[in-house]
């Protein structure tokens, strides 16, 4: 693998009228922003794939990314100074994470491949579950390592409960000073060191006002600061699990004025323009909004769309569908909640223009 200012010999695979792709042959001059990967096994498991990097060199390519993806993909402009929240713990950050195992080893899935690359340790771990790692050798498939606010580990073997089985353990974590129960399988930040800087911007964004609506609410992350800024918060979750969580959390909180509804986001936009928000925040997987989501959710006229991210890609593709339906992009942030591989977490604020405003694309 390349690293900013290395001089290589490549070999060009695939030529194409406005790309080329290219695979590396020979590391000629090493630059200045390679360093020594801390891993034994990088460059084989698919875990990280930046560890060769410095991690100033790191942020300066993810703020890149999400400047390149809103100009080019989004062909928005920027909404003036873009922050980019580093974190602060290049390694040894994750409390969460998943593995595959089988045949007595444990590990990531090998780059390129879907083979189980055997490891005894992980760097980009919290170090209690780097350590805990050995105690998901003996079971098959896919296995979740969570980290509780006590300083536990849970190693779960996700997949269909077996005839027998007790209930799956949740664990409990702490952001902001909200206690959340997680349980197996339900998403949560994996980052501890940046989530709460992450929830604290999210909120600002959001705003205060009478009515809320959250989009994939998962177990709360936000719903329960979104609870206290707000009259009242509808929050929709397809997951029933973590709707579970939802309520148990919001209940143990002492917040009684959100209503919960377990049902896909598509689903619910009668139930979002019904509520007549002051704000939708969202945080939808990996692949965005579902075709033609985008579109539906900015009919619905919210006042303030907060978009929480986890690929820059889909974050255009779904931005470029909501600002030429009467919004602006206000507000852009980045957040390095993966160091060591190229993920990249955004959070961009659409507000709503006067009617009659034109859209403000890249070039006028």
């Amino acid at each position: 693998m390349t690293a900013p200012g290395d001089v290589a010999r490549i070999r060009i695979t695939e030529l194409r009228a406005r790309f080329a792709r290219a695979e590396l042959v020979e590391i000629e001059t090493p630059g200045p922003q390679r360093v020594a990967p801390r891993c034994g096994w990088f460059g084989e498991c698919g875990g990280c794939d930046w560890q060769h990097v410095d991690y100033a060199a790191q942020v300066d390519a993810k703020r890149a990314l999400l400047h390149d993806a809103i100009e080019r993909i989004a062909r928005l402009a920027l909404p003036g100074e873009v922050a980019f929240h580093a974190s602060p713990k290049p390694y040894g950050y994750r409390q969460r994470a998943r593995l595959v195992a089988g045949g007595g080893v444990a590990g990531f899935r090998r780059r390129g491949s879907h083979e189980v690359c055997a490891i005894d340790w992980c760097p980009v771990l919290e170090p209690a579950l780097s350590d805990a790692i050995s105690r998901a050798e003996g079971a098959e498939g896919e296995v979740e390592l969570a980290l509780a606010a006590d300083g536990s580990v849970r190693v779960h073997e996700l997949g269909s409960p077996r005839d027998g089985d007790a209930a799956p353990e949740a664990i409990e974590t702490v952001v902001r000073g909200d206690r959340l129960r997680i349980s197996p399988g339900v998403f949560a930040q994996a980052n501890a060191s940046l989530v709460d800087r992450l929830v604290e911007r999210v909120l600002s964004r959001a705003g205060r006002g009478a009515a809320a609506v959250e989009l994939f609410a998962g177990a709360g992350l936000f719903t329960l600061g979104l609870s206290r800024a707000f009259e009242r918060v509808l929050a929709v979750e397809v997951s029933a699990r973590a709707t579970d969580d939802l309520v148990f959390n919001l209940s143990r909180a002492g917040r009684a004025n959100v209503e919960v509804v377990t049902r896909r986001a598509d689903r619910a936009l009668v139930r979002v323009e019904r509520a007549a928000p002051d704000v939708v925040v969202l945080d939808p997987p990996r692949d965005g909004l579902d075709r033609g989501l985008a579109a539906a959710l900015a009919a619905c006229g919210a006042p303030r769309i907060v978009y929480v991210s986890c690929d820059p890609a889909t974050l255009a593709r779904d931005a470029a569908e909501i600002v030429p339906r009467g919004y602006r992009l206000a507000a852009l942030e980045g957040f390095d909640l993966f160091p060591q591989t190229a993920h990249v977490e955004a959070l961009a604020l659409f507000e709503r223009e006067a009617p009659g405003a034109a859209p403000r694309r890249d070039g006028g």
